[in-house]
């Protein structure tokens, strides 16, 4: 097929219609999602400039932590507003090559985010295994070769989802039921055989998220490994402390995504409002939950947020 051909067998746009058999709830749905949203913002923009104002943080645990925040902002960013603007009826239309835009920055980020949370469970099974030599090994120049590395890969692993859809006949097809576009949400739009990018997604997955939960499960072992022949028996709970806040963003992170993966790819008997209320999740929980989480838990940043709210205080009364 011509390159000709191909451009005019693409839409010029897509219609988000939302999500199917719940348009009388959108008002209602509408409204917990900007709550989300909003409350992700201000969590992870608090969180930000904690660690960047605060030198005593510039650590590798929170620079990763800051790398973190960013591609959370980042995510829920790509996909929010569009969301809302569709639920608010204020524009359910995209073009074809805004579509590929979200499309990529959406799994860009969360492939680039899944490799902070290696680099983070390395960091912790080198504080708690080796932390004589943790100095060492995680020195600024490393933390900030893996975030290069990170994004070098996620670029490689989802650059060729464009080519994939753009080869595709669309025939007209340009009414999409979701509220942003992902991968196999466009491609079922084609009227030609998708098994290549059901296959593409599939390997891509397993390459990114699959290889990092594996990485990040041999990493706890090591570490449960380590902090079983510990000598002293007060000190395994204090080193679990502080992986407990990345095992609940681990949990947080993967869990929704590759079910909402698996069921698009696989479950075709998952109502489709369930499907695409899961891939909104995704994208809006976890960078909500995640600056509470370590907020919460690490004392450190519970201290400077409060110390940085103190003088904000005090600086409004002058």
């Amino acid at each position: 097929m011509s390159a000709s051909n191909l451009s005019a067998s693409h839409p010029a746009f897509f219609i988000l219609v939302g999500i199917p058999g719940m348009e009388k709830s959108y008002t209602w749905i509408s409204i917990p999602v900007c709550v989300m949203y909003s409350a992700a913002l201000l969590g992870n923009l608090v969180l930000l400039v904690t660690i960047v104002k605060e030198r005593s943080l510039h650590e590798p645990m929170y620079l990763f932590l800051c790398m973190l925040a960013v591609y959370d902002l980042l995510l829920s960013t790509a996909t929010v507003p569009k969301t809302l603007s569709v639920l608010w009826s204020l524009s359910t239309q995209i073009s074809f090559g805004g579509c590929l835009a979200q499309m990529f920055s959406i799994y860009f980020i969360f492939v680039a985010e899944s490799a902070v949370l290696v680099a983070m469970a390395f960091d912790r099974y080198v504080a708690i295994c080796d932390p004589l030599r943790y100095v060492a090994i995680l020195t600024r120049s490393v933390v900030w070769k893996v975030g290069v590395v990170a994004l070098i890969r996620s670029f490689c692993i989802m650059f060729p989802a464009i080519f994939l859809l753009k080869r595709l006949p669309y025939c007209g097809h340009n009414v999409m039921p979701h509220t942003y576009c992902e991968h196999i949400g466009v491609a079922r739009l084609a009227c030609a055989d998708i098994s290549i990018n059901i296959w593409y997604g599939v390997t891509a997955a397993f390459l990114s998220a699959g290889l990092d939960v594996i990485s990040i499960a041999v990493s706890y072992v090591l570490i449960f490994r380590c902090l079983w022949g510990l000598p002293s028996p007060r000190a395994s709970p204090k080193a679990l402390h502080t992986c407990g806040s990345h095992l609940c963003v681990i949990t947080m992170f993967y869990t929704p995504a590759f079910f909402s993966f698996l069921a698009h790819r696989f479950g075709q008997h998952v109502p489709q409002h369930v499907l695409i209320s899961l891939a909104n999740l995704y994208v809006v929980v976890p960078p909500m939950l995640n600056p509470f989480i370590y907020g919460v838990r690490t004392r450190q940043i519970r201290e400077h947020v409060a110390r940085l709210l103190r003088l904000r205080n005090l600086g409004g009364r002058e």
